[in-house]
């Protein structure tokens, strides 16, 4: 059982959210953050049973980031939220040890640019601080793929090349 942080709200947000509540043998404690706390409450509601935590952030602010994250102490780091947050996000999990996970791939705020590489840029700080990076994955298989048939506990951080 591990605890996750998704951070962002919206449309992907919200799918991930239930999904992950589906599966609480493996995400056994779940906080939703997003700029817009009523968008995490709405959620949550739709979930029920106070399955799901909530908490108001700006991705944008990576020593607001440090402080959710060092509160509630999750195993992983979901990101859903905007694509030109991925930087400010990676930068909190750095700072406090702790695996990032995300759907897409970053793209500065003013232009539409799919480019992993100023996230690959990241790639030997996540090695050095023996923790995981997994970029652009989409979310079901995810959960399919390394979720589900094993704790996060069991998926390897070790970087190869």
């Amino acid at each position: 059982m591990s605890k996750v942080l998704i951070i962002g709200a919206g449309g992907v947000g919200n799918v991930v959210v239930k999904k992950c509540a589906m599966v609480p043998e493996v995400f056994s404690d779940i906080l939703l953050a997003s700029r817009t706390l009523s968008k995490c409450e709405a959620i949550a509601r739709e979930v029920g049973g106070n399955r799901i935590k909530t908490a108001q952030v700006n991705a944008d602010n990576v020593p607001e980031l440090v402080a959710l994250i060092k509160s509630f102490q999750p195993d992983l780091v979901i990101n859903v939220a905007l694509p030109y947050q991925d930087l400010p996000i990676m930068d909190a999990c750095l700072e406090t040890g702790v695996h990032y996970l995300d759907t897409a791939n970053y793209e500065p705020k003013d232009e539409a640019k799919f480019e992993y590489s100023w996230q690959w840029a990241y790639r030997e700080r996540f090695k050095e601080k023996g923790i995981m990076a997994l970029l652009g994955c989409g979310f079901d298989p995810v959960l399919r793929k390394y979720s589900v048939p094993m704790p996060l506990s069991t998926i390897s951080t070790r970087c190869t090349t």
